[in-house]
């Protein structure tokens, strides 16, 4: 693809014709907006413990490749192997042009912490597992990304099945449920596909598509992808993303015959909701119900 492709936001056409109804206007009382939202998800005097501090990098850089060990195996059980398709990567916590990712060919039901590979932004790899090259296509969008977003700890992509199937579309998601809402104003549409990411140019629309705060960018005839402080709430984004898909799918089919019509979340609502329940601390907060039962159905394996 040429660079000089431009990565719209939304398409000309809207293929979706299913009816939209607004419900009216009623005032809802807001609450626990004097505290942290992971404090307020929390009743009593006990709060959900969030991201933990580390004495060294040493320490902290395990920590991530655990994590991102068992959002892998979390992957492999929720079915979104596809071959060797798919990555997650994490910045090194202290090189700032270092991201650990995946190797090519290893079943992510497989995947340890002992087996995820260093690379720089040149390309070099130059740290952790040797025995395997990265993914090219995971290389050039993934450096992308972190390139153009410092903020962007962790970043996931995988070819899903309901990712798929709506990203043919070229249209984001609507705000049809309360969980859709942690996307609210915060995905775009990368309606510009160019084939297989074998070029750094299209690594770098894909980039550009994501756009310089949103969380997710659904890639229109290839995927998702979303990104985080921590893998966790990378990971957890992306599965929630992937079910929001699924539903938006299932609401359109239901809506197509015409007796039925969607109802759509008002901006008040999902604003409140996007603030509260897709804060960073409170994502990773949610995978953590994942990652526990992983450490306990293998029992630790992923961490070696």
């Amino acid at each position: 693809m040429s660079p000089s492709a431009i990565a719209d936001l939304l398409p000309t056409t809207l293929p979706i014709t299913s009816k939209t109804i607004t419900p009216a206007k009623e005032h809802h009382e807001h609450g626990m907006q004097d505290k942290t939202p992971i404090a307020a998800i929390s009743h009593g005097d006990v709060v959900l413990p969030g991201v933990p501090s580390f004495t060294s990098m040493e320490l902290k850089r395990q920590w991530q490749l655990e994590h991102m060990a068992a959002a892998f195996r979390h992957w492999s059980r929720e079915g979104y192997v596809e071959g060797i398709s798919g990555h997650i990567s994490v910045r090194d916590p202290e090189a700032e042009d270092v991201f650990w990712t995946n190797p090519l060919g290893k079943h992510f039901g497989l995947l340890k912490a002992s087996d995820m590979i260093a690379v720089n932004f040149d390309g070099e790899v130059v740290g952790g597992n040797r025995t395997r090259p990265p993914n090219a296509a995971g290389f050039l969008i993934h450096s992308a990304v972190h390139k153009a977003r410092p903020d962007v700890h962790a970043v996931c992509h995988a070819h899903t099945v309901y990712g798929k199937a709506w990203s043919a579309f070229g249209k984001p998601i609507d705000m049809l449920t309360q969980d859709s809402c942690k996307f609210y104003n915060a995905h775009s549409v990368y309606n510009s596909y160019g084939g297989v990411v074998l070029a750094s140019a299209e690594g770098e629309l894909i980039a550009k598509a994501l756009g310089p705060t949103n969380k997710a960018c659904i890639l229109q005839n290839h995927g998702l992808i979303t990104v985080g402080n921590t893998v966790d709430e990378a990971a957890f984004l992306f599965l929630s993303l992937e079910h929001a898909c699924q539903t938006q799918l299932l609401v359109e089919a239901a809506s197509q015959g015409g007796n039925l019509s969607k109802v759509l979340i008002s901006d008040e609502e999902a604003e409140y909701t996007y603030r509260m329940e897709s804060d960073s601390e409170t994502c990773y907060a949610e995978f953590q119900a994942y990652y526990d039962w992983e450490d306990y159905h293998t029992k630790g394996d992923f961490k070696n």
